[in-house]
């Protein structure tokens, strides 16, 4: 770290929140307020810490890195980065991109339980049951006995399959960039997914959105899937070929549950909308009360670390 940018002027941190409301963070740093708006809290340039604005998208998370000549950590308030990857190659090298690994594993995890049980067990149905005063009685799927896959197996995917536990699934089947060996069992390759996808009921999509797994989702790999198999996108909507999912979704063949669409914000008139067989809620996996006190918590340690010299964590990238 260094303690100032030029002269005497003070290194400036910018963060989405007001530092008073950030409880351990470190003195020696002029912190700034900056939640996107069209002004900046002060001259990008003495930016030495720069935390991205959350879900405000990649044109304001973007907008003044290219300024920031003295920046040595740019850090997400989310789990994927790839609305700040455009603006990488305007940073001097050395700097860090870190993400915020450990703050929605819960959220997340929770949502992707209340879509699968949402799905199974026919709730959408129930609430336009109720709003139309029809008792729509009948026999629905369970999540127990299922077997389940998770693509991408990170952080995330691990909270995920800690919620799953007490179901009792027939079988929780892993899938991650490379493979290894976890408590729980092993972690297979995404070449495995061609033997892994007709043996599940519910696939879970929580992987990050890289070259590798742009389009992963496509007519190949839903083909793949055994008739009535549950979709579950609580990753980015750019992992599915949304064309290939309306296909399935029409033919009746596949269901789906989608936190993440391709385009988002789903436009009004997108034929998803209205497709059968699908449940969607507007990207509020890591929107919730959970948060804030994890964002502010990981915050306050980075830059603690960060001022006293040491490594910061979550490191995904340094520019080169």
């Amino acid at each position: 770290m260094t303690a100032t940018t030029s002269g005497a002027t003070r290194a400036a941190v910018w963060l989405p929140f007001p530092a008073d409301e950030i409880d351990g963070l470190p003195d020696g740093f002029d912190y700034l307020f900056w939640d996107g708006g069209p002004e900046y809290p002060g001259d990008p340039a003495h930016c030495v810490y720069y935390v991205v604005p959350y879900m405000k998208g990649s044109e304001i998370a973007v907008r003044p890195m290219g300024a920031m000549s003295a920046v040595q950590v740019v850090q997400t308030l989310s789990a994927g980065i790839d609305h700040v990857e455009p603006g990488l190659g305007l940073l001097r090298p050395g700097v860090r991109l870190c993400n915020a690994k450990g703050v929605h594993e819960a959220s997340t995890a929770e949502l992707t339980l209340a879509l699968i049980l949402a799905s199974l067990r026919g709730i959408p149905g129930f609430v336009h049951g109720q709003e139309n005063e029809e008792w729509r009685s009948g026999f629905y799927p369970a999540l127990a006995d299922k077997s389940v896959l998770i693509v991408g197996y990170g952080s995330i995917g691990s909270a995920i399959e800690d919620r799953l536990a007490p179901f009792e699934c027939a079988r929780v089947a892993r899938v991650a960039r490379s493979a290894r060996t976890t408590e729980r069992g092993p972690v297979h390759t995404l070449d495995d997914l061609p033997a892994l996808l007709p043996e599940a009921d519910i696939v879970v999509l929580s992987t990050p959105l890289n070259p590798s797994t742009q389009g992963l989702v496509d007519a190949e790999f839903l083909a793949a899937m055994r008739d009535g198999a549950l979709l579950v996108n609580v990753a980015r909507g750019g992992v599915v070929d949304t064309k290939a999912l309306l296909t399935e979704l029409e033919s009746g063949r596949l269901r789906a549950a989608l936190d993440v669409t391709d385009p988002e914000p789903l436009p009004s008139g997108h034929p998803l909308w209205h497709a059968p067989n699908v449940l969607i809620t507007p990207h509020v996996g890591g929107s919730t009360s959970a948060f804030e006190p994890r964002a502010k918590r990981l915050l306050a340690a980075q830059l603690t670390r960060f001022a006293a010299g040491e490594p910061v964590v979550n490191v995904v990238s340094t520019t080169g």
